[in-house]
């Protein structure tokens, strides 16, 4: 298997929202997962939305995010015919060498409770849980 990382670029967007839906990912195509939203992304992001590449189909992503202090690992994602291969390992280093480039000294992630697979790779690779922290949010848009 010869898969590539290389920077996801707009005219993978639908390819991006295909391997999502077979991952098993929630995506908001409508509100802040559009495409015109992920051009806007893109141009903020520059060199750290990462995709891996079986040729021309994709099979993995990772959307590395700042700011300015802290790196975020959003939807890492891996295609199902290509998981346990180390794929998402390869996405998950290739983000964290593009955050640490952009100065980030402390990379996080988010994991849905119960999801083992992430879980088990965000520790296999060094990260540990942070037990004494509750997410919170505030929607100003109820629909985003």
């Amino acid at each position: 298997m010869a898969v590539r990382i290389a920077p996801l670029r707009l005219p993978d967007y639908e390819d991006i929202v295909a391997l999502w839906r077979r991952a098993g990912l929630t995506s908001h195509v409508h509100l802040r997962d559009s495409r015109r939203a992920f051009a806007r992304q893109l141009r903020s992001n520059r060199g750290l939305y990462l995709g891996a590449f079986d040729g021309k189909r994709l099979v993995g992503t990772v959307l590395g995010t700042h700011d300015t202090r802290k790196g975020w690992i959003n939807r890492l994602a891996v295609d199902p015919a290509y998981q346990r291969k180390g794929v998402g390992t390869r996405l998950l280093r290739a983000s964290e060498r593009a955050l640490a480039r952009k100065g980030m000294k402390v990379i996080s992630a988010f994991i849905t409770n119960g999801n083992a697979r992430s879980m088990n790779l965000f520790r296999r690779s060094g990260y540990e849980v942070v037990a004494d922290m509750t997410y919170v949010r505030k929607k100003l848009d109820p629909d985003a």
